[in-house]
């Protein structure tokens, strides 16, 4: 049986679609989990790299927390959050909170030292105070690239959900753990599909909020 079979009997099947083991149910689970874990990393990881963006102190050390947080293996994190913590979705929380972390947190630090120094010195020649020129100036000019970052880690936390199922939640991954244990790889290749799709939905999801929030003028100039 071809792949394209597997794909196409799996979303045919009319059980696939209702109830609390049906698609949009899952799908649900995996959305509020990847975004549960992507708000959290970005309320820790934005100030941060706004502020030593700002400043422009501090770059190595992010660089040096975030090399070491891209080599924790998220799996490996997660068995020892719940053997440590127990059943729950704080296991899973963590480790998909320090995979999310660093691009969040470096891309923000370079998108801030990019910005273009001019408007910077005359926003300050005329009395802006440095919140000011960090929220009114900096940020705005730096906000392609920091929706670049959220984006990446969008797209890793997104793909990345489906480790929530091997600790008995819910989400996409439980179609390829369940049909795994079942044999059953039209399963498998149903909740694989899906989650491919929901990473390739982030991409336009942040191309729609780029397009919303970023102003035309910074666009042209990236």
């Amino acid at each position: 049986m071809s792949l394209f079979h597997f794909i196409s009997d799996f979303f045919r099947d009319g059980a696939n679609w209702h109830g609390a083991y049906g698609i949009p149910h899952r799908l649900l689970e995996h959305l509020q989990y990847t975004f549960t874990a992507l708000g959290i990393a970005a309320a820790l990881a934005l100030p941060v790299g706004l502020v030593t963006g700002h400043t422009g102190r501090g770059g190595n050390a992010l660089a040096l927390i975030a090399t070491a947080a891209r080599a924790l293996p998220s799996y490996g994190l997660l068995v020892l959050m719940f053997f440590w913590l127990g059943l729950g979705l704080t296991p899973v929380m963590i480790p998909l909170v320090a995979l999310a972390v660093p691009p969040i947190l470096v891309t923000t630090y370079e998108a801030m030292r990019t910005v273009d120094p001019s408007p910077v010195d005359a926003a300050r020649g005329m009395g802006m105070g440095p919140v000011a020129v960090l929220l009114q100036v900096e940020l705005p000019m730096a906000l392609p690239l920091v929706l670049s970052g959220l984006r990446s880690a969008a797209i890793q936390v997104v793909s990345t959900t489906a480790i929530a199922a091997t600790v008995s939640l819910g989400g996409l991954g439980r179609f390829v753990v369940d049909g795994l244990y079942q044999y059953n790889y039209r399963i498998v290749v149903g909740g694989a599909t899906l989650i491919a799709a929901l990473a390739l939905a982030m991409i336009g999801l942040f191309w729609l909020v780029g397009r919303v929030i970023v102003s035309p003028g910074v666009r042209r100039g990236r």
